[in-house]
């Protein structure tokens, strides 16, 4: 009796199994053959005598020892390997993201739940969201006079305008029912905002936090060229002054991969939040 019903269970899971293992085949694959093509054009086109740019081979010929195989390594100053140049970039994003969530949030909810706050600033925010984000820059360096506080700014100034909007679009478009119902219930405005303001507006903040994350792992890069310091920014734009232009695209690689796992993150913790809404 045991043995058949044990059968019973491996034949339900099987199917499941089997559709699991397709659905990850069916995903992979396609991106595999691409990665493949890609590359063999890749060596084809920096294969002649004339080419200007490493191949493939080439790159992982001058990169291997000790930038792949090593990661780890640690020097004096900024002679660091890829993983401590990667992870001082990401501290500074963590820094300069998580002070944009906080007040971006705060800041898109007071405009979204006042019209006279929303006239007053939306025009400003509207404007200075379309500043370049290195433009931001020089004024940083000027008013804090470190390199480490003016990267971490950037990032903030870069982050902040999509949280901010997304996050008073979210408040706006609270279904009127809502209001209404917890206008019938007397909600006090802390009974408000835990039960009706926030739930509804969690799907608009994270397309926010999504956004503002890739924009600023984009923005780090490129303050850290212009900052210095240990960085995959700052890595890339010695690796080209020094003519090491496989390690500039090694490192190009990096960040392409890092920015993909940053986005993948955001996006599991909010289906952790919200799973319906952002599945």
């Amino acid at each position: 009796m045991a043995t058949n019903i044990n059968t019973n269970v491996r034949s339900a899971y099987a199917p499941n199994w089997n559709e699991k293992v397709n659905k990850v085949v069916r995903r992979t694959v396609p991106t595999l053959v691409a990665v493949i093509i890609v590359l063999a054009i890749w060596q084809l086109l920096c294969s002649g005598p004339d080419a200007t740019l490493p191949g493939p081979l080439q790159v992982l010929e001058d990169t291997w020892d000790p930038l792949i195989i090593d990661p780890f390594f640690q020097g004096e100053g900024t002679d660091q390997g890829l993983f401590w140049q990667i992870a001082a970039s990401l501290k500074r994003v963590a820094m300069g993201y998580a002070l944009a969530a906080v007040v971006g949030i705060s800041l898109g909810v007071l405009i979204g739940v006042s019209t006279l706050m929303f006239d007053a600033l939306d025009p400003i925010f509207q404007v200075l969201r379309t500043v370049p984000p290195l433009a931001w820059l020089p004024i940083s360096l000027a008013a804090m006079r470190d390199s480490q506080p003016a990267a971490i700014f950037v990032i903030f100034i870069t982050a902040i305008w999509p949280i901010i909007i997304n996050t008073g679009v979210g408040v706006q478009n609270i279904p009127q029912d809502y209001n209404n119902v917890a206008k019938v219930l007397q909600l006090s405005k802390i009974q408000y905002f835990t039960n009706v303001l926030l739930p509804a507006t969690v799907p608009y903040i994270f397309t926010g936090l999504k956004i503002a994350i890739g924009l600023s792992w984009l923005a780090i890069v490129a303050a850290e060229m212009l900052t210095g310091g240990v960085g995959i920014g700052f890595f890339i734009w010695d690796a080209y002054n020094s003519g090491n232009i496989s390690e500039v695209i090694l490192a190009i690689l990096y960040v392409g991969l890092v920015g993909l796992l940053l986005d993948k993150l955001i996006s599991f913790i909010a289906t952790l939040v919200v799973p319906n809404e952002m599945s």
